[in-house]
């Protein structure tokens, strides 16, 4: 007797929309991966993928960083009659937005937004900028107090105090894209040289007496005074720490704004030059700078908040304070004389 094997059962037939849904591709990762990368080869893949964005930041970074604190940055091609003070503030707009990037304002993805000293020197220039932009507008360009306000120079006051992060789309200041910090620097910096132009051309006021001057070394006086504060208060609370990681963003943009002053006073003594002659201020007015160019030209290898006793460690704050806060007597002292 033989027998038959059972034959096999068929699958039921399916509707070809069901077969189509059901459809998925046979891949095998393994084997595509070998097919794209050679056995072998991935450590070499991953060292690539991780030292690009090194290279990326780190030589980036190294290639934007720049604190220029020359003491002898002079603004060119200035006409007669022009104010060498309006002159050197626009100048130093061209170089710190166009010449040396503004970084302040950089993206994360962009080298710069991972700077720590250059953005806050870079703020502190135009911190002390945009206050002498204030005061071009109510005080140095206006005869008298009743008199109207120059509309270059009051929108290069409001242009200049724009903030300096500001990008095309930052959500911390709105939702929508917005004008950058940049394009409104330069802005301001055009209504600064359209204002020396008119002035050249006696079409703008820019009244050069004493107590006009003594408006603005007192106003200069308080505002350095309010960062005598606050390097006051770091110190108090900070003083001799470890690890103290906003030290230096504290002492690059006291150290901008103290070079922005040098500079702006520097050209304010050439503007200003029959005045000091005729209170006999020559003297003092350049032992002023000196002080002021010994504050902004400050640059240690590290910037250390040490005790201000330490025996070891120094505190770098208390060094800048310390020509900072002469700066400011001499100011002071200036500017009482200058009301006598």
């Amino acid at each position: 007797m033989t027998f038959e094997p059972d034959a096999p059962l068929s699958r039921p037939t399916q509707p070809w929309w069901r077969r189509a849904l059901g459809w998925r591709p046979k891949l095998s990762w393994s084997g595509t991966a070998a097919v794209l990368v050679p056995k072998g080869r991935w450590k070499r893949v991953v060292a690539v993928l991780i030292l690009i964005p090194i290279v990326y930041y780190v030589g980036g970074g190294l290639w934007l960083h720049r604190i220029d604190d020359r003491p002898d940055f002079e603004p060119q091609n200035v006409q007669p009659g022009e104010s060498r003070a309006v002159a050197m503030a626009a100048a130093l707009i061209t170089r710190e937005v166009d010449d040396h990037h503004w970084t302040p304002m950089d993206p994360f993805f962009l080298p710069g937004a991972w700077l720590d000293n250059m953005p806050n020197y870079q703020v502190g220039i135009m911190k002390a900028l945009a206050r002498f932009a204030v005061q071009m507008r109510n005080r140095l360009a206006r005869s008298r107090g009743s008199s109207p306000q120059d509309p270059d120079l009051d929108r290069a006051a409001a242009l200049l105090n724009a903030d300096p992060k500001q990008w095309v789309w930052t959500p911390s200041i709105s939702l929508l894209p917005t004008a950058t910090s940049t394009s409104q620097y330069r802005s301001g910096r055009a209504a600064l040289i359209a204002y020396n132009k008119r002035l050249a051309a006696n079409q703008a006021s820019f009244e050069r007496r004493a107590d006009n001057l003594q408006d603005f070394l007192e106003d200069a006086a308080s505002d350095i005074g309010s960062t005598s504060a606050q390097i006051d208060r770091h110190i108090h609370d900070h003083g001799g720490d470890l690890l103290d990681f906003y030290a230096d963003n504290l002492f690059y943009a006291n150290k901008g704004q103290l070079y922005a002053y040098f500079l702006l006073l520097k050209e304010l003594g050439n503007d200003y030059q029959g005045v000091l002659r005729e209170r006999d201020l020559t003297g003092p007015w350049a032992q002023m700078l000196e002080t002021f160019r010994t504050a902004a030209t400050l640059q240690p290898w590290v910037v250390v908040n040490g005790a201000a006793d330490s025996q070891l460690l120094p505190s770098h704050l208390v060094a800048q304070g310390f020509y900072l806060m002469r700066a400011r007597t001499q100011l002071r002292e200036v500017a009482d004389i200058l009301r006598k």
